[in-house]
């Protein structure tokens, strides 16, 4: 099973809409501390708020999640925060 391309984003350099569809160049902080693009995520327009709301949901539980862990650390004493957390069903 191939895997779909990866790419690493620090945050959002330009966004364009054209004939209905957005395009969003992503970026990432380069070696010299500016910010180079690192890739373009196109999707159409009507899309948009579904995709933001979904990062919204995404946001909320990753903080609930950061949350539990922090509590689980006080409780347990020593030991280390998670530093991973999986959404979606995935294992």
């Amino acid at each position: 099973m191939s895997h779909p391309p990866m790419i690493f984003a620090d945050g959002l350099l330009d966004a364009s809409v054209q004939h209905g569809v957005i395009r969003l160049t992503l970026g990432r902080m380069g070696a010299d501390t500016t910010p180079v693009p690192s890739g373009l995520l196109v999707l159409p327009l009507t899309q948009l708020a579904a995709l933001n709301q979904a990062l919204a949901n995404l946001s909320q539980q990753v903080e609930v999640r950061m949350k539990e862990a922090a509590s689980s650390v006080e409780a347990a004493s020593g030991s280390a925060m998670p530093g991973a957390f999986t959404f979606g069903g995935r294992g």
